[in-house]
Order: C-alpha cells, then structure tokens, then sequence
C-alpha cells in the first residue's frame, strides 16, 4: 500500500487569510484561543490510529501555547513550521519574509529542542511572483517544503507546477525537496482534492477516489492538508464577506468523520519521512 504525508497547519480560526481583511494581527489577542483543544482532538483522533503526521506550527502559536508544541512533538509527530504572524509572502519583499521565518524557526525551535527542517508558507503563497522565497529557506536551514499548489486560484498556485514530490535546484547552490499538496488532473488541468476547504466541499467518495487515483494509477503519494479550527463546528463566528465566510465555515461539522475515514482507508506518515531516505528516488528534479 503506498504512503501518503499527512500534514496539518496549527493556526486559529482568526488567523486566516479568509479574515485578513477583517481581523487585524493586533486584535488577534482579543479573540478565544481555540487551537490547543482542536489540535489536541487531532492528536488524539491519530493517536488511535497509530498515525504520524508533520505539524506545520505557526510561530504565534508557538509563542503562546509552548507545551502543545512539546505535547505534538512528544506523541512522534514531526514538527514543521508555518511562518510566524501568517503573513502571506507577496504582501511584503524578501527582509520581511526573513524576518518572519527566521523568528518563526527560533520560536518553534526553543519549544521542542529540535531542528525544523519543513516549511508551508501562509495560504501557499509562494507563486511565481515570491519563487525567490525558496532561496531564503534554503539559507535559513530548511531542507523540504509544501508551499506551491499546481492549481489555478485567486490567491496563490502556480499551475504549471510539477504536481507530486520533486527536488528543487536553487540558484544559490543549494535545494529542497518539494511536496505539493495533491491534485487530479483531468481536461487539461489541475483540481485540488485533498485538503482544507477542499476536504469539506467534495463528498468523501470523490477525496477517497483522488487519493486511490494518485496512489494505483498515477503510483505517487499523496498530500493530504487540515487545520485544527476544520474540526471545530462551533467556534466563534466572524462578520466577513460572503466568499470569505463560505470558504472558512462550508462543511466544518464533516471534517472530523471524513478524516476519520481517511486514517482507517489509507496509510500516512510525516512528509519528511517520504521525502527523507529513499526520498531521491521519488523525487525526481524538476524545475518549476
């Protein structure tokens, strides 16, 4: 059977990009802290399972809620990061995307005592205009990412993009093994299947019929992506635009049966561990 990654972004129902218009940072104090008890369900729920996962941790969770991170870490989870103040990359240049994953890596580093070596930018915002913030990663010490979606979106993807784990050669001499989060594709193009908002919109069958596609027809792994808030049906409701609300609360009461599911039909293991050992033979070069 073959493995797919599992990963899971910790962030907070006020930290998405859904709401970045809404919810400024500043205010992010003034709304009830939900990701401890989410993410704790999580681990439990993988517990059962015997399953391992990479936890991408946001560096503001990180700094507030310490013994979670060590609790995730504890349980034999690897342990990734996810930026510090989710800050989508192409709203500012490369010093302000240092600054922010340099503070992010040391945060989340004091926590559990250990190297992190994987990256998911915020909202996959890493796109053709922000490739040069695969240059900084690979200076700062990280060795894999999940930050490019092979899709066509209004805010992030690059479509052209190889669509399952690849090296990435990088002008300064260095690389990272990349992992996009899974696609299908048909007519021509990529659909998104296996995570997030796209989890909760499609009906179990077709998420479960994707991943058996990737893994029987296509013989790749598949990425699969969740947030902790994805469990949490009754968390506090926030005045936003329509599309912004539809994305963010669509289905929030399926997450945790479908992910169920997931865990008992497929095999998982962290991303590092697929692209880490026999990882070169999987991961072919390819430029994006």
């Amino acid at each position: 059977m073959t493995v797919n990654a599992l990963t899971i972004d910790v962030e907070d129902y006020f930290h998405v990009q859904a709401f970045a218009g809404v919810v400024a940072p500043g205010d992010w104090k003034s709304y009830p802290l939900r990701v401890e008890r989410n993410t704790l369900r999580l681990l439990e729920l993988l517990g059962k399972r015997g399953v391992r996962a990479t936890f991408f941790v946001l560096g503001w969770v990180a700094e507030r809620c310490p013994s979670l991170i060590k609790q995730i870490f504890k349980a034999g989870h690897e342990i990734g990061c996810h930026g510090y103040a989710h800050r989508v990359i192409y709203s500012g240049d490369d010093k302000d995307f240092r600054k922010d994953v340099r503070h992010a890596k040391q945060v989340i580093e004091d926590a559990v005592g250990v190297r992190v070596k994987s990256y998911r930018a915020p909202s996959y915002s890493i796109t053709s205009a922000t490739l040069w913030a695969l240059e900084i990663l690979a200076e700062e010490g990280f060795e894999y990412d999940s930050s490019i979606f092979p899709v066509v979106h209004d805010t992030y993807g690059i479509p052209g993009a190889p669509r399952f784990p690849h090296v990435k050669e990088l002008k300064c001499g260095r690389e990272l093994k990349e992992f996009p989060p899974s696609t299908i594709r048909l007519w021509g193009m990529n659909f998104p299947v296996a995570g997030g908002g796209y989890l909760r919109l499609f009906p179990y069958q077709i998420t479960a019929w994707a991943i058996r596609r990737i893994n029987e027809i296509e013989r790749q792994p598949a990425m699969v992506y969740l947030h902790p808030w994805e469990i949490d049906p009754d968390q506090p409701r926030i005045a936003a635009p329509w599309l912004s609300k539809f994305r963010h609360y669509q289905n929030l009461s399926t997450t945790e049966k479908k992910c169920a599911k997931l865990l008992e039909e497929f095999s998982w293991a962290p991303m590092e561990d697929l692209l880490s050992t026999n990882g070169n033979a999987a991961c072919p070069n390819a430029e994006v």
